[in-house]
């Protein structure tokens, strides 16, 4: 028995073409997306449409990082980061924005853009098919597609509003294909403090090269222009299960050793979040 369309996908026949194609749009009917030569598409049961062509989804984030993930999330403590996505996503809404949230993790930050836009729609895109569960059951205005991000959008040109990209792989070629004129890309990235205490005290987790965040931040040009930024930091206190769960909703989580966590000494009660938030504007 086919599954039925989720709404936000039904809602957005001009927005995804066909992966294989690649000029022609993807249409809804009988449980699944086509396009005019006849490539198909199904959906999983949770709602996620899985446009690999073939290739299955892989991830690295399996059940157990997905889960602390969500819990860690649940408790608000990034809740400063999600709020400067939305606004500066709000900065270039118009009367029907389109939010394409490419590597969306769970839609943690694309449900906080589209709670911002009541008249918004959104697409999160994302290899990890647990995560993707996820998000497929955030908000009812967001899609979401299982995709790698490293390949060329199953997106039109010109359709997307925002790119939203937080904490997640970028595709620098493809974002001024997919965006409007006067869209926007607002990318969110980790300092070289971002997490600092925790970093310290668990010698194992992925440390930061203090010359990323300037390597990012240089990473659109010549596509794009930075418009604003704006530096979210602050302190979170963090209990034992929250540091648990910090190390292990990251890649980090498979290079520590849950044995060596053991020790109530060894993590810390706080933690500093350090993040900029840019706007940037095709050129």
């Amino acid at each position: 028995m086919p599954v039925s369309l989720p709404p936000a996908l039904v809602l957005s026949p001009d927005l995804l073409r066909c992966p294989v194609c690649r000029t022609r749009r993807l249409h809804p009917g009988h449980g699944a997306l086509r396009c005019p030569v006849g490539h198909t598409f199904d959906l999983a049961r949770h709602g996620c449409a899985s446009l690999l062509a073939g290739a299955r989804a892989t991830s690295g984030d399996d059940a157990a990082m997905v889960q602390a993930r969500d819990r860690f999330l649940s408790t608000g403590a990034y809740a400063p980061i999600r709020k400067v996505g939305a606004r500066l996503a709000a900065d270039t809404a118009s009367e029907q924005t389109t939010v394409v949230d490419v590597g969306c993790g769970t839609g943690y930050y694309l449900v906080g853009v589209l709670d911002q836009l009541p008249d918004a729609r959104g697409l999160g895109l994302g290899t990890s098919v647990r995560a993707l569960c996820s998000a497929a059951r955030a908000h009812d205005r967001a899609a979401v597609a299982a995709w790698d991000v490293f390949r060329p959008f199953p997106l039109t040109d010109g359709a997307v509003d925002v790119v939203l990209n937080v904490f997640a792989p970028r595709n620098p070629a493809e974002f001024p294909r997919v965006l409007r004129p006067t869209g926007r890309l607002i990318v969110v990235r980790p300092t070289m403090w971002h997490l600092a205490e925790l970093r310290r005290q668990v010698s194992a987790m992925v440390t930061a090269d203090p010359a990323k965040e300037q390597h990012l931040h240089r990473a659109p040009n010549p596509f794009f222009a930075a418009v604003v930024t704006e530096q979210v930091e602050y302190s979170v206190p963090l209990t034992r299960l929250d540091a648990l769960d910090l190390v292990a909703m990251t890649p980090s989580a498979r290079r520590v050793n849950r044995a060596d966590l053991n020790d109530d000494g060894l993590l810390p009660d706080q933690v500093t979040v350090s993040v900029p938030a840019t706007a940037y504007q095709p050129r």
